[in-house]
């Protein structure tokens, strides 16, 4: 991982790669992850782990499947949402957003449980930042 401090804004320009997170750095077990995302993801649950969310810039929608039903939360810019561990989730984004995710390393975008997988959908467990980012 990278030793500089690391722009978050040049990251992002960095790729245009849609529902594909780049790792900005590392902390602990965790990996901060950037993503650019627009339309929807797709249905899934991570088992084991909780998903945090923090808008960069946009709009973002996350629909949860909960035992007293479906609703969905919506978070603007500088809006933060931790989906809990087991919670079948999608987020979405009619607009676009950019958003900064905390997951522990290899954790993968489309978790333990998923529907199937669409192709603008990039599983993966996080492609490594590359390029001038600092």
């Amino acid at each position: 991982m990278n030793s500089e401090p690391i722009d978050l804004n040049r990251a992002l320009a960095s790729f245009d790669a849609l529902w594909s997170p780049r790792i900005v750095t590392r902390v602990n077990d965790y990996d901060a992850r950037i993503a650019k995302v627009r339309g929807e993801h797709l249905w899934h649950v991570h088992e084991d782990t909780d998903e945090f969310f923090l808008v960069l810039e946009g709009e973002l929608e996350i629909a949860l499947r909960e035992p007293a039903g479906e609703r969905t939360v919506r978070l603007g810019t500088g809006s933060v949402f931790t989906v809990p561990r087991g919670v079948e989730h999608r987020p979405a984004s009619p607009g676009g957003a950019a958003l900064l995710l905390f997951e522990p390393t290899g954790t993968s975008t489309v978790g333990d449980r998923h529907e199937e997988v669409p192709a603008h959908v990039d599983a993966t467990t996080g492609h490594e930042l590359t390029g001038n980012a600092g």
